[in-house]
């Protein structure tokens, strides 16, 4: 399950969790939810409608970029070993994370973490590049805009309503 799954970050995970076979649920607003399905999510969840820790459905994994509910609202979402990742979110999500994810984890069979960014090797670009080619993975592009309308640009991300992502482009000009 990706929370977010709509977004930039989401709408890779899902294409790449379903290259490595997985079974994805994505959970985004109303609007992105066709471009969900269009990209590979095998089921939807529109947030507005439905939390996805009340259902009664359990994820072996949830990766959460949003990270807008407590550690314990995640828990019950779990499969019994069930693991959880968080790649972003709030502040009280992401202390929640660092302090509550470690003791969780040590009580129980379920696993609370944080995903940390760690330097890419070069058999991970070699995969990425040969999915990026071959048209495996495809960027979802929301909106460009250019780099004088930067400042609008953020606007809309920070609206938090982006299907993908946002493309600042830049215009080279010759010197003649």
């Amino acid at each position: 399950m990706i929370n977010g799954a709509g977004g930039g970050v989401g709408t890779f995970a899902v294409q790449l969790a379903k290259y490595f076979g997985a079974e994805v649920t994505g959970v985004d607003s109303t609007e992105k939810l066709d471009m969900l399905r269009s990209i590979g999510a095998d089921q939807v969840i529109d947030y507005t409608q439905e939390d996805f820790t009340k259902n009664g459905q359990r994820y072996d994994l949830i990766l959460d970029v949003v990270a807008c509910r407590s550690m314990f609202a995640y828990m019950r979402a779990l499969s019994p070993k069930g693991v959880f990742v968080l790649v972003g979110g709030s502040t009280a999500a992401i202390f929640q994370a660092v302090f509550l994810g470690p003791l969780i984890s040590m009580i129980g069979s379920k696993k609370i973490g944080l995903g940390m960014w760690k330097p890419n090797n070069n058999e991970d670009l070699a995969l990425l590049t040969e999915l990026f080619e071959a048209g495996r993975v495809v960027p979802a592009i929301d909106r460009c805009y250019p780099l004088s309308e930067v400042p609008e640009a953020l606007r809309y991300l920070e609206a938090g309503h982006v299907k993908g992502k946002v493309i600042i482009t830049v215009v080279q000009t010759s010197k003649t």
